[in-house]
């Protein structure tokens, strides 16, 4: 299999311009004619995985991808009825199109890794970095077109990268991977075709731990199916665990200078974020993953400290030790990797610039610019007779909450000044406890907001949410998608209908 060569991206560029466009009309022509035509799976597939690995460099202003690898793997877990994502969501969409008949046979949104990179300060400043992705797609009997497109600042898809697989080609790996780990069973409802499979990876166990990973996996389970929507819809999944042997217990911490030897690497201060926990090693997650049919993929890290991260349709990752906040993550960022939502808060510190373009309407579902109020895309979920936008004492909150950074900076200052003057440690501790219970007294105050205002629980348009102040909304005054408050673990309609639409999607 030979190779693509790198290609640089310039829309301002005519002669990739022509090309783009021809490839447009080459491949789009005949899709009316497909459009209400349900795709026969057995035609076009055969009921295993092709897995599609790909490198995906560049910075702010370039994006490059080229292939590594292709595998043919195990069954395909997806559902052959649903073949063609109709959910518009994602930066990217992974098309397929069989080649004798030009006809879109798969389709598939998607964030990645690398998409968040290129809205960093970094990458903006041209550092270009490679980010390992993999793309996978039911096995197709004859030639194939494989397409990425990405969205351009007005959220509109352009394809950027075209290749043709012959899945014939000799140079496909065949060979299962011989992991040789533990894969438990923790839900069974019936055939991968028709269920949401769901697989849950140990990340920091050692050998000897794998007594807790068991209690950890069961836990998990266990919190997962006592929230709603899963709750009503656990004969809709099937959910698997695999144990795997890490040299050391837990994650690397750079900040702490803390680095351990884990199978899938995994690593706080991801994108130079404090807690946000992501593995770089596509490769060897997607090797672990194949010994189990799976829709989704679920890292789960063995660390006293709370953190995470979720990319749609990429993977989720949670620490799952104790922690009064540890199982809100693991709900939360369930809520991004597999159903696309997106983050409904705007007071924490993130590393992007313009994660949402102005002037453009996000494509998650769970947020808004409210460009046409009457239009609202959960307009038929809306609260009878709620404002839009909906007025809830934001300026209040953000009192409150500044309150709690003011806290913050000033004990972090203290401290540091204690430490350069000598203080003892028992005297930092008591003076950190002083701060710390100014905090808790602030947050408890956030708290009450929460829980006993009469906006809680109905469904508008409210003001703050996607790192933005100002000019995003959400649906609810808080949620597991926003996280105000802990106390407060419910998703809400609006999220519970895009999670059950996504149930739907694997399940009917």
């Amino acid at each position: 299999m030979k190779r693509l060569a790198f290609r640089k991206i310039n829309w301002n560029c005519e002669d990739i311009m022509r090309n783009l466009v021809l490839n447009i009309l080459i491949i789009l022509s005949p899709i009316i004619l497909y459009s209400n035509e349900k795709i026969d799976f057995d035609y076009y597939f055969i009921d295993q995985t092709m897995r599609i690995d790909y490198f995906h460099i560049g910075d702010a202003e370039e994006e490059i991808f080229t292939i590594d690898h292709i595998y043919q793997q195990g069954i395909w877990a997806g559902n052959p009825d649903n073949l063609v994502d109709s959910f518009s969501n994602g930066r990217y969409f992974i098309k397929i199109y069989d080649i004798a008949s030009n006809r879109l046979i798969f389709s598939k949104g998607y964030d990645s890794y690398f998409g968040e990179y290129k809205m960093t300060k970094p990458a903006k400043k041209e550092v270009k970095r490679a980010f390992h992705e993999s793309a996978l797609i039911p096995y197709p009997r004859k030639p194939i077109l494989f397409v990425i497109e990405l969205r351009d600042k007005k959220n509109i898809l352009h394809p950027s990268f075209i290749r043709e697989i012959d899945p014939d080609d000799y140079h496909t790996i065949r060979e299962l991977p011989q992991m040789g780990d533990k894969v438990y069973e923790m839900v069974k409802s019936g055939n991968p075709h028709k269920k949401v499979d769901l697989v849950l990876i140990g990340e920091g166990y050692t050998a000897k731990e794998k007594g807790k990973f068991k209690k950890d996996l069961k836990k998990y389970t266990d919190v997962f199916f006592n929230t709603e929507p899963y709750k009503s819809n656990k004969d809709r999944f099937n959910v698997y665990g695999i144990f795997c042997t890490s040299l050391e217990s837990g994650v690397d911490e750079p900040r702490q200078k803390i680095y351990k030897n884990t199978v899938l690497g995994a690593s706080f201060n991801a994108l130079d974020t404090p807690r946000y926990l992501l593995t770089e090693d596509n490769k060897t997650l997607r090797d672990i993953a194949a010994q189990a049919p799976y829709d989704a993929v679920y890292i789960m890290v063995n660390s006293e400290r709370y953190g995470g991260g979720g990319i749609y349709n990429f993977f989720g990752i949670f620490t799952a030790n104790e922690g009064q906040w540890n199982e809100y993550v693991f709900l939360h960022e369930f809520g991004h990797s597999f159903a696309g939502l997106a983050d409904e808060y705007y007071t924490s510190n993130v590393a992007y610039d313009e994660f949402y373009p102005k002037g453009a309407e996000p494509t998650e579902p769970n947020i808004t610019a409210l460009m046409d109020p009457d239009n609202l895309k959960w307009k038929d979920l809306v609260t009878p007779g709620i404002d839009i936008p909906t007025e809830w004492g934001k300026a209040e909150f953000d009192s409150l909450n500044m309150a709690v950074v003011s806290i913050r900076r000033e004990m972090n200052e203290r401290l540091r000044q204690m430490r350069k003057e000598g203080a003892s440690e028992k005297e930092i501790g008591e003076v950190k406890q002083q701060f710390n219970d100014q905090v808790e007294k602030t947050r408890s105050k956030i708290t009450k907001f929460i829980l006993e205002h009469p906006a809680r629980g109905k469904i508008g348009a409210f003001e703050g949410a996607g790192y933005k102040s100002t000019g995003l909304y959400r649906p609810t005054l808080n949620s597991i998608m926003h996280g105000f408050n802990n106390e407060d673990k419910y998703f809400y309609k609006v999220n519970e209908q895009a999670i059950i639409n996504r149930i739907k999607y694997y399940s009917e």
